[in-house]
């Protein structure tokens, strides 16, 4: 089927990625209704509020009739590692355990909170985060994330701080912790723009799946001139009992 007179919008050629043609099908769909819903002129529904044709409702939409077919953005959750791999060498043993060694290792306060981790926090707000740690180490875990369901109260335990992999679930976690990166890494600015609290750059230790956490989100985001000036700004990572 010809996708004129819409194509008129689009420039180049055919995509090379088998979901950008399917995405962009669809879309194709979506305006040649609108058009003929409109009653108008190609020239005049162009010239009007075309932003308003594609809703939120038929972005979401597409996303459904994509996973329903059995696609789960494996392209988009590996490419970072893929593209590059130098990137990426030295994190096997801190994936593996988180177990960094310049993680604070406290004796239990008064309470039974032990101070586990220190990172850069990304924005500083008025109150701490507190939740359970998901440890998100691959595609296979995202995956599982958007089929499943991300529980309320999760914090993201993330060693990509390119932000790719965990883009797809990434606004449904209550925190987010990354061992990489700072706070003007693609996650970083992801988190920021989400309102996610998060810490990056974080050295943590003994920290497993299930475990009780607390991110101090209250402490100063850190500044552009404490990376140039080598000056540490740590935010705390408390285990809870």
């Amino acid at each position: 089927m010809s996708l004129l007179p819409i194509d008129r919008l689009t420039w180049g050629g055919e995509p090379d990625n088998p979901l950008v043609a399917a995405v962009h099908a669809m879309l194709h769909d979506r305006l040649r209704a609108a058009l003929a819903a409109s009653g108008l002129s190609f020239d005049a529904f162009v010239a009007g509020p075309i932003d308003t044709a594609i809703t939120a409702a038929d972005l979401a939409a597409i996303d459904a009739a994509i996973l329903a077919s059995g696609y789960r953005y494996r392209f988009s959750a590996t490419i970072s590692a893929q593209e590059r791999p130098e990137a990426y060498a030295g994190l096997e043993a801190l994936a593996a355990g988180f177990d960094h060694p310049d993680a604070p290792r406290e004796e239990p306060d008064a309470s039974g909170r032990r101070r586990v981790g220190i990172g850069d926090n990304v924005v500083r707000r008025t109150a701490n985060v507190t939740g359970v740690a998901r440890h998100v180490r691959s595609a296979a875990d995202v995956i599982g994330f958007m089929e499943q369901g991300v529980p309320v109260g999760s914090i993201a335990i993330i060693d990509d701080s390119g932000g790719t992999l965990t883009a797809p679930i990434l606004d449904r976690f209550a925190g987010i912790l990354c061992a990489g990166g700072t706070v003007r890494s693609h996650l970083g600015i992801l988190a920021r723009e989400l309102g996610i609290p998060c810490l990056m750059n974080v050295r943590l230790a003994g920290v497993a799946e299930g475990d009780w956490i607390e991110i101090e989100t209250s402490a100063p985001a850190r500044t552009a001139e404490s990376y140039m000036s080598g000056t540490e700004m740590p935010a705390s990572v408390w285990k809870l009992p």
